[in-house]
């Protein structure tokens, strides 16, 4: 992940959730760039809880969640930062690949069509909690104060999923026709680990009905407004 934010052509700085471990952990790289900085959970409190606390470290206007063990594509800030401050809207977000060990990439395309979303319209891709995600969440570059609005949702898988519904609710945006982030696949990833299919579909679920609810709840206060 440091290495590909290194190619990117947009100034970028990251904060990382090091959830239950010490900053010494960190490889040389890390320790040593300026435009890293941590956030060191005392103990281990999941995903979603320690991303949401790095977010009080962020001071950039824009914010992209990501995994340490994937990558961006060279042009990936770049080129949604261009598109969502032509556009004036309040994210961005594009396809990804997943990186396959024999460095082969396969490419997905998410359920919401590439264009404009006005806000609430993504979820509508989504038919049901158990279909495709409508978007991917970590294609999604949007605007800092959106995001703090819509955190990671306090799930132990799935997080995201609630992340992606928020975002994409509370703001119109646009999606990209390209691959703005690679999945590396290998054993060591958590949705590879045994168990994680017991707890999907209930996430999914939870995900599912707070995009619902959101979109009608803010639907109806239009109306009323």
């Amino acid at each position: 992940m440091h290495r590909s934010l290194c190619r990117q052509t947009v100034p970028w700085e990251a904060v990382l959730a090091l959830d239950g471990v010490g900053p010494d952990r960190l490889p040389a790289a890390l320790a040593s760039d300026p435009r890293v900085r941590t956030l060191a959970v005392p103990r281990p409190v999941g995903a979603a809880c320690a991303r949401n606390l790095a977010l009080n470290l962020v001071r950039t206007p824009y914010v992209n969640w990501a995994d340490d063990d994937d990558l961006f594509p060279d042009h990936a800030m770049a080129a949604r930062l261009g598109a969502l401050e032509q556009a004036g809207v309040g994210w961005c977000a594009g396809w990804s690949e997943d990186l396959h060990p024999d460095g082969t990439t396969t490419l997905w395309r998410c359920p919401a069509p590439p264009g404009r979303h006005e806000a609430g319209d993504v979820w509508t891709y989504w038919r049901s909690p158990a279909d495709t995600i409508p978007i991917g969440p970590t294609t999604i570059l949007a605007r800092t104060e959106l995001v703090r609005a819509a955190p990671m949702g306090g799930l132990v898988q799935g997080e995201d999923y609630m992340a992606a519904v928020g975002i994409t609710s509370l703001a119109s945006g646009i999606l990209l026709p390209l691959p703005v982030y690679r999945y590396r696949k290998h054993p060591g990833q958590m949705t590879a680990q045994p168990g994680y299919d017991q707890l999907e579909s209930a996430a999914r679920e939870h995900a599912w009905q707070y995009g619902r609810s959101l979109r009608s709840l803010l639907h109806r206060e239009a109306l009323r407004g």
